[in-house]
């Protein structure tokens, strides 16, 4: 235990390990958006799904009020951020994820430097805001550089410092009841907001805390300021019931319980995180048995493999290095080194099993697309407004042709749009994501979606209503080539009747199709004006 006379070494320590932190941040997060351009290999059109979220609400609409939208409004307010800070499109992404950085930061400096000593306080911190900065999936490789499902990184990111409040504050940090509260509160509504899975097991976590008897007057506190923020956020935002029926319809679509199947293969392909971390539990509770740390290593790792299952990733339960890294610290600050003997050569060599190929892995990532958006490398997305965003190509076998052939198509849709569209019209892409809104700067449409996803956001028997959809919709583009082929299909085959009855062919190319309404806008604009606030309508039959 540290003694009074450590006290102020300890402070010194404590200081300068809120320095080192906060200096991490302001480099990650500066050399993200000083460029001011975006660098991908893979997962274009999910990239281009937030672009048109930040678009539209750049246009004067409201995630899941004006537009539907399974995940939360965060993921699209973030971007927008950042295209209001970059003043371009090329630079939302980065510049909205160094926004995020830098407040992820602040909140690293306070409770990592106050309850973690440097040795791993500061590589756990590295880590997690790592995880954040680096344009890329966790377990995938280095150089696959993509924004596609940044809100996981920032879910497992900010749910990784949530865990660090787990230890009680160092002596020489004193007791901060409000801002601890604060800190922890913002980290489960940036999940709550942002994709709400996390932000459920942040709120797991809180009411874990409610046992701590040491620190159970900061975590009424925090559950406190997330009830008042939530119901504030409802007042001015009212989408939030919107949001839940959004959930309801992916769940409907993509939900379920994981099966011993899929448990299995996520097992095998973390087997040897698994391992370790396993090892090194048995060896902190050998050392020093404790129920609530057993309780502690066992929602961690419950939820991480809970929360890898319903994401698209296979690969990398991220609270798993975290929760190594904090279990450690308690036994290193609880007893004298000298008794550890082995264990204390052992302990930070497994937890730096844990931390450290993702975090060489993602610091490469980072630098590379650094290089890359720094010296407008690679080829520019053929949209006027994406001109800052570059497809690059680098060791993923496919996808940079893949992708090419995409922007093409890109290229003969935008061709026919600018002749014949005529004023102020609205489009729809009958594809996973509809890129020309953002792309070409025209008004988006009221009532649609900005992601489709067969199997994952509609299905067959549940998807929206196409009254609702094509409300505000002038003309249609259906693609001979959608990039998702499952979903082009099924969008097709779901609207179709209603396409037929209500809109006419006006062109046909190689690559498109493409649709205009037959009657005036004015009936379905008078329609979507009163339907547009409501609850979402749902089809649940097989035509709509």
């Amino acid at each position: 235990m540290e003694t009074a006379d450590a006290a102020s070494p300890l402070a010194s320590r404590l200081s300068r390990s809120w320095v080192v932190i906060v200096g991490m941040g302001f480099v990650l997060a500066a050399l993200l958006a000083l460029p001011g351009r975006t660098a991908t290999t893979k997962y274009v059109n999910d990239l281009f799904v937030f672009l048109d979220g930040a678009h539209r609400i750049v246009r004067g609409q409201v995630p899941n009020v004006d537009f539907h939208s399974s995940l939360g409004p965060l993921t699209f307010y973030i971007p927008a951020a950042g295209y209001g800070l970059s003043d371009n499109l090329g630079g939302a992404m980065p510049s909205g994820m160094a926004i995020v950085v830098l407040l992820l930061t602040a909140i690293a400096a306070e409770i990592v430097s106050g309850r973690m000593h440097k040795a791993f306080g500061l590589p756990l911190a590295l880590f997690l805001l790592l995880i954040v900065a680096a344009p890329a999936n966790p377990g995938e490789r280095i150089g696959e550089l993509t924004f596609a499902m940044f809100y996981n990184r920032i879910g497992w990111a900010s749910l990784g410092f949530l865990l660090v409040m787990y230890l009680p504050r160092l002596p020489a940090a004193g007791s901060r009841k409000a801002v601890d509260a604060a800190c922890a509160s913002f980290l489960v509504l940036l999940m709550l907001y942002t994709k709400m899975t996390y932000g459920v097991v942040g709120l797991g976590f809180l009411l874990f805390m409610l046992f701590d008897r040491r620190q159970i007057g900061w975590v009424r506190l925090a559950l406190g300021m997330i009830a008042f923020s939530v119901i504030a956020i409802e007042i001015v935002w009212r989408g939030g019931f919107n949001y839940l029926a959004d959930l309801g319809l992916s769940a409907k679509n993509s939900g379920g319980v994981l099966t011993l199947t899929a448990l299995g293969h996520l097992v095998r392909n973390n087997l040897a995180d698994l391992l370790v971390y396993l090892t090194v539990v048995l060896i902190v509770l050998n050392l020093t048995a404790s129920y609530r740390h057993l309780l502690f290593v066992a929602f961690c790792g419950t939820t991480g493999i809970l929360l890898i299952g319903q994401n698209f990733q296979t690969v990398g339960i991220l609270t798993l290095g975290a929760s190594a890294a904090i279990i450690t610290e308690s036994l290193f600050r609880a007893k004298p080194l000298s008794r550890f003997r082995k264990a204390r050569f052992a302990l930070p060599l497994l937890v730096g099993f844990l931390l450290l190929p993702a975090t060489v892995g993602n610091a490469a990532s980072f630098a590379i697309h650094a290089y890359y958006a720094a010296g407008a490398r690679g080829k520019a997305i053929p949209l006027p407004a994406f001109s800052e965003i570059r497809l690059v190509e680098m060791w993923s076998a496919g996808q940079y042709e893949y992708f090419e052939e995409y922007n093409r198509t890109l290229v003969d849709a935008s061709t026919i749009l600018s002749q014949l569209m005529s004023g102020d019209e609205r489009v729809a892409v009958l594809d996973f994501v509809n890129p020309f809104s953002a792309g070409l700067g025209l008004t988006p449409p009221a009532g649609d979606s900005v992601w489709y996803h067969w199997g994952r956001t509609l299905g067959p028997y549940d998807h929206l209503a196409a009254e609702e959809m094509f409300a505000d919709v002038d003309l249609i583009l259906d693609p001979k080539w959608p990039i998702e082929i499952w979903t082009g299909n099924g969008l097709r085959d779901l609207y179709a009747h209603y396409i037929a009855r209500h809109y006419a062919l006006v062109r046909e190319t190689a690559d498109w199709r493409i649709y205009r309404r037959k009657a005036s806008r004015a009936g379905a604009a008078c329609f979507f004006t009163s339907a547009a606030i409501r609850p979402m309508s749902i089809s649940t039959s097989a035509q709509a």
